[in-house]
């Protein structure tokens, strides 16, 4: 057996997710301030959003810090599965955030109601400052987004508040300037779509994860055959990918090499091989000259073209 790379650990964003609570807490009492003080509905029903945002902030901090735990002998894989919830619940939050400006749009539209016309430049000036504090937020989370799960959670929440208020800002200078009242929820509408439609894929796959899905990122039928193509192996038995947090994946497998045992020089060339090219931080590889057990999953097919010559070995 082999568990090397255990030291593979994600970048810290502790001091992103502080400053961005402290940032976006600032702008919900600005906001809920000013939607008093000019009696908007719209901005006290934006703060209660953003308050919304902090919440996705504090849980995606909550994941990225309990990936940080110890494990112990009840919690031998350590709590790096918090970092899937966390994605998971940041999504969820978006998506039902998103559906509720939806159905108020759609609301607006549907009474005629008049937006922005009163106090129309105070709203467009806490909506920018709104634009502001989201990009900034954003952009402290832009470098982990491509690499972890929970971290592109965070970016997109921030990322997708900014749109809003932008689109805030741009519908209300058009209302302002020719009288359109239609224009704010039927741009309200639009940004609702295209953030859906972003944020679903982050839905997809940290349902999938949750359920000890392979990660997007892996081929498993590229990581069989370099496993097949590793001297004396002929055949790779009950092979399983899994995510153990959204920046750890894992892989157990029976190779069998009638041959006979592998020495610890053989594992380690596994164990690299998996790690350099598919980022596999934890591999578990038993060795045996005939399989005994019964495999969980189906024998990739044979039919396939191998991908095995284009794994360096």
């Amino acid at each position: 057996m082999s568990h090397d790379h255990h030291d593979h650990a994600p970048a810290n964003f502790n001091r992103a997710f502080a400053i961005g609570i402290v940032l976006n807490l600032a702008f919900v009492g600005i906001e809920a301030f000013y939607g008093w003080r000019v009696n908007s509905l719209a901005l006290l029903a934006d703060a209660g959003h953003n308050l919304s945002d902090v919440a996705g902030l504090v849980l995606a901090w909550g994941g990225a810090l309990a990936i940080r735990l110890v494990p112990d002998a009840r919690h031998t894989y350590g709590w790096k599965r918090a970092t899937i919830l966390a994605a998971f619940a940041n999504a969820l939050l978006l998506l039902v955030a998103m559906g509720g400006l939806a159905w108020e749009a759609i609301g607006r539209l549907m009474s005629n109601e008049v937006s922005l016309q009163e106090q129309g430049l105070t709203i467009m000036v806490v909506a920018g400052i709104g634009i502001l504090v989201n990009t900034a937020t954003a952009l402290l989370f832009m470098r982990g987004r491509e690499h972890d799960l929970n971290i592109r959670g965070a970016f997109l929440h921030m990322a997708a508040d900014a749109l809003v208020s932008a689109g805030v800002v741009v519908a209300g200078a058009l209302t302002l300037w020719m009288g359109w009242t239609w224009l704010d929820p039927v741009v309200s509408l639009g940004i609702a779509a295209v953030i859906l439609w972003g944020t679903w894929d982050l839905f997809k796959q940290s349902l999938h994860m949750l359920f000890d899905g392979v990660p997007a990122h892996i081929d498993p039928q590229a990581v069989h055959d370099c496993l097949a193509a590793l001297p004396g192996v002929t055949q790779v038995h009950d092979l399983h990918i899994w995510a153990m947090g959204t920046s750890h994946v894992a892989l157990t497998a029976h190779l069998v090499m009638p041959q006979g045992q592998a020495d610890d020089a053989f594992l380690n060339q596994a164990t690299e091989l998996m790690h350099d090219r598919f980022e596999i931080t934890h591999v578990t590889l038993q060795v045996v000259k005939v399989p005994f057990t019964p495999s969980c999953v189906p024998v990739p097919d044979k039919d396939k073209p191998t991908q095995a010559e284009s794994c360096p070995v």
